[in-house]
């Protein structure tokens, strides 16, 4: 096995063992890849060697040389490097140009990942320097809808965005696809009183419940996706609903937490998975159970009841 995935983690940190069970997920999929895990606390010097400052924090090893790593709880970025990884195992190496022109296609499809990205150094909720820990103050003072990228957790986009950007230093602030600039513009741009006009404003979570709940006539908020549940309840619920025909749509809560316990406050229901139809909490597994046993499930999703 060329790949191997140590993931530093801690037992007191409920964002890990969520990766846990993300990781889990990966390592049935890709069989030719070795997941390891180690308790950041029990091995000190180890974490020390690694500068293993948090926790989640995974890095990627190939012929006992690391070539990549991930700080945060970010599933689908987990999930993106795993398969980037593994797969480039078994590809041949591209050519020098191929391989500048699949970074700035890489750096494109970042830069315009969400309508406002920040290439910062650490995560919002753990910046790993003073002008990014700033950046990031004075834009949640704004209530500015933002999201990140950790450029220590990929090498060749802490240094390939600089030259794409012309840009020498971090953090760095896009807008719609467009530089803006760094820590220093951005607290020009508060001063004239301009910030609030340039970056979009974050949506407000109750706002944002409602429209995920809302976003087809029958939601299903779960661990995973229709294609790889990544709980027992959640794909027994799938299994449920693929036999009656009807068309729903899922929200994969173990990538997005704020909407994870949000969701819990917002519907008054602490488990998942969650079944939405019209916008309208029906339940979880249980309920769901009930309704086929019954032979009201499909009047219900059908929105008939």
């Amino acid at each position: 096995r060329s790949l191997v995935v140590v993931h530093f983690w801690a037992p007191w940190a409920p964002q890990c063992t969520q990766m846990n069970e993300v990781m889990g997920a990966l390592a049935k999929e890709h069989t030719q890849v070795s997941f390891v895990k180690l308790e950041a606390e029990a091995v000190p010097e180890v974490s020390e060697k690694y500068g293993i400052s948090s926790v989640p924090t995974f890095l990627f090893f190939k012929n006992a040389q690391q070539v990549d790593r991930l700080d945060g709880a970010h599933a689908p970025e987990l999930t993106k490097k795993v398969q980037h990884h593994a797969s480039s195992s078994c590809v041949p190496p591209a050519s020098t140009a191929g391989v500048k022109e699949d970074l700035t296609l890489r750096l494109q499809r970042l830069i315009s990942a969400a309508p406002c990205m920040l290439f910062m150094k650490g995560s919002p909720k753990e910046p790993r320097c003073g002008f990014s820990k700033q950046m990031v103050e004075i834009l949640n003072k704004h209530g500015i809808a933002f999201s990140s990228f950790d450029i220590f957790s990929d090498e060749e986009v802490r240094q390939g965005l600089k030259t794409y950007s012309n840009w020498p230093t971090y953090p760095q602030l896009y807008v719609a696809g467009e530089l803006i600039g760094g820590l220093d513009i951005v607290k020009e741009l508060e001063a004239s009183g301009e910030l609030d006009t340039v970056c979009p404003k974050a949506q407000k979570l109750e706002d944002r419940l409602k429209m995920l709940i809302n976003k087809a006539p029958v939601m299903l908020f779960m661990k995973g996706s229709k294609q790889m549940a990544k709980c027992g309840f959640s794909k027994q619920i799938i299994e449920i609903l693929n036999s009656t025909g009807i068309d729903y749509e899922t929200f994969d809560i173990l990538e997005d937490e704020e909407v994870r316990q949000g969701l819990k406050t917002y519907s008054n229901w602490p488990t998942y998975p969650q079944l939405y139809v019209k916008g309208e909490l029906v339940g979880g597994l249980d309920i769901v159970k009930e309704l086929k046993e019954s032979g009201e499930l499909l009047p219900v999703l059908k929105g008939e009841n």
